[in-house]
């Protein structure tokens, strides 16, 4: 049997709203009449990770759970990295100080591979900068280190997620529909199969979009602000136009041809929803921008000196081999170890799958901290 508590919390900065909530909020899972020694807490930038595939099975296995959510689960447009860090420190301090925890593992699973790091670099060598326009989050200083970090099918950032995923043929960002035909992923002149030049001339294609979203972001922060506004919506379409979508040869894996999160990458890329889809003009700067956002997770994870072990999914449809050798590379750890298993995004596929990462994950984690129950 499995115990789920619920848990819920105000943060520093961040009081119960007037409606009642708390911002942080979360499920810890436990074998039923145990106390783990050991615990994993996951979070995401915006996806509620309270009710996290992973949760019961290693509970299940003697590991506790916290499935925690910041206060900016369901709205990344309104994310601060600073604050959200702060956030998952309020539930690393649960795991120690409430739920008696001696040894807390630090889970990044997808979007969260950056977020964890970013927290554990926090940290050991404070160097986060305060949102735009904002001061630094009230608590900042005052987090513990997580023990040792898992990387589970995890990207290497938002920046660099949303900058692959970019249609490079884009030349309106006002009218998507705009677009050169040299550059165009799904103009059957360019491939697949897509030779190395145009591979390269692509890529080069979706940093200068990102930039250039990037240099008008700024200009036009700075126009409004002049005026007395403090922010604007907007909208960035056709993403879902990374060729490793189209074509499974360009960094191969198990994966299928044709395909990404949302489908057929073609009918995706223009359907208006997706990775910056809802944005600001501030929220672009501090998480989507190359060249402005720390929510990148190389940068964090040279500071990285636990343990780590870097899990990804062969049948991955939007994390690929040479990310998660990316991740590899930057942890500054000694102790550390890289893996591929069997398995989509979410290991639903094949069956099974879902219980072996859980036994990797767990034979690790006791390999490392062999007490793992009380």
């Amino acid at each position: 049997m499995i115990s789920k508590t619920f848990v819920s919390s105000e943060s520093p900065g961040a009081p119960r709203a007037g409606a009642g909530g708390m911002p942080c909020q979360g499920v810890y899972y436990t074998p039923e009449g145990v106390k783990p020694r050991v615990a994993v807490i996951t979070t995401h930038y915006q996806i509620d990770f309270s009710e996290h595939y992973l949760a019961e099975y290693l509970a299940e296995r003697g590991i506790g759970f916290l499935g925690w959510n910041t206060r900016y689960r369901g709205y990344e447009s309104d994310f601060v990295l600073d604050r959200a860090v702060v956030d998952i420190g309020v539930g690393v301090r649960w795991l120690k100080e409430e739920a008696g925890v001696e040894h807390v593992i630090l889970l990044g699973n997808s979007g969260g591979g950056s977020l964890m790091g970013a927290y554990h670099a926090q940290a050991v060598e404070p160097s986060l900068r305060p949102g735009i326009g904002r001061e630094p989050a009230a608590g900042l200083d005052d987090l513990i280190p997580g023990d040792a970090y898992v990387s589970l099918a995890a990207h290497l950032g938002r920046p660099e997620v949303i900058t692959g995923w970019l249609d490079a043929s884009v030349t309106d960002e006002h009218d998507p529909t705009l677009t050169d035909p040299e550059l165009d992923l799904f103009n059957p002149e360019n491939g697949p199969p897509f030779s190395a030049e145009f591979l390269e001339r692509y890529r080069t294609a979706q940093v200068a979009r990102n930039h250039r979203i990037t240099a008008w972001a700024k200009a036009e922060l700075a126009r409004i602000e002049a005026l007395g506004f403090q922010d604007r919506p907007f909208t960035v379409q056709r993403a879902w136009a990374d060729p490793r979508m189209v074509d499974s040869t360009v960094d191969p894996s198990d994966r299928p041809d044709n395909w990404c999160y949302r489908g057929v990458p073609a009918v995706a890329n223009r359907s208006g929803r997706g990775l910056g889809s809802e944005t600001t003009l501030r929220n672009w700067l501090d998480m989507w921008s190359l060249s402005e956002s720390q929510c990148r997770a190389e940068e964090h994870l040279g500071k990285m000196k636990i343990p780590a072990i870097v899990i990804n999914p062969h049948g991955d449809a939007g994390v690929y081999p040479s990310d998660a050798d990316a991740l590899y590379d930057a942890i500054a750890s000694d102790d550390k170890k890289r893996l591929d298993l069997p398995g989509d995004h979410y290991f639903q596929e094949p069956e099974g799958a879902r219980a072996r990462v859980a036994d990797v994950i767990t034979e690790w984690i006791n390999e490392h901290f062999p007490q793992s129950r009380a």
